[in-house]
């Protein structure tokens, strides 16, 4: 069968997605469904109708993550921060709901970005590939929100160990879009040293499954971002 479907992409019978492209979810998880995605989309598109949004979070589930949680309430509680993390989101999901709604109308002071480990884990796409989604969403925020900022997060160490696969393409594709940093509009932080130990370990108690975070885990990404955002929403 996989030969077979090598064999239709290939003669260009199939379709590939690729990481730059626009996509809705198409997919169907056992943790997600196709329905349940489209329902957090046209929430956010009432969310953004609302307005008063002067700090947005876009991403996958690590974003999504914050919920309503002691930490998300501490540091945003008070700044009209909205999260529109959904799980399982790719670069061109996020593309895609940037593109069709969830930003019209709004104008926050900043917008921060991390997004792109999913495309490893779900869709296998090459570092480069995902480093052009990335740059591609961030050309995209510029364009429908000028007078905004981006932060733009490193995607996060994943796996307990250093050295694996993951964590190689990780670094292939935040070296490149370190270079999107253009000092003004668009900032690039890296936090990954933060969530890990001196020998480039993750321990379970910041990260539980070596990839989402805990509540300490939040904290850390909090106060690690906390001084650049500040900066940026002009506290």
């Amino acid at each position: 069968m996989r030969l077979a479907f090598a064999a239709l992409l290939a003669l260009g019978f199939v379709q590939a997605e690729t990481a730059f492209d626009p996509a809705p979810r198409k997919k169907e998880y056992p943790w997600m469904s196709v329905a349940v995605w489209t329902q957090m989309h046209e929430g956010f598109l009432k969310r953004a109708k609302q307005g008063k949004i002067d700090l947005l979070f876009l991403g996958d589930s690590i974003t999504q993550g914050w919920g309503n949680n002691a930490v998300w309430q501490k540091h945003y509680g008070e700044l009209n921060a909205a999260n529109f993390g959904i799980g399982g989101d790719t670069t061109e999901n996020v593309l895609w709901r940037i593109q069709n709604g969830e930003i019209d109308g709004i104008a926050p002071r900043v917008t921060v970005l991390m997004i792109g480990t999913n495309n490893f884990g779900l869709e296998g796409h090459p570092p480069n590939d995902v480093a052009k989604g990335v740059g591609t969403i961030v050309q995209s925020l510029r364009k429908k929100l000028p007078s905004t900022k981006i932060l733009l997060l490193a995607i996060f160490p994943r796996d307990e160990k250093p050295g694996t696969d993951s964590r190689a393409r990780i670094k292939k594709v935040n070296d490149q879009i370190a270079t999107l940093d253009d000092k003004k509009t668009v900032r690039y932080l890296d936090l990954g040293p933060k969530f890990m130990n001196a020998d480039g370990s993750i321990s379970k108690e910041i990260m539980p499954d070596f990839l989402h975070l805990s509540e300490k885990g939040y904290q850390i990404w909090a106060e690690g971002m906390d001084p650049l955002l500040k900066q940026l929403m002009g506290k």
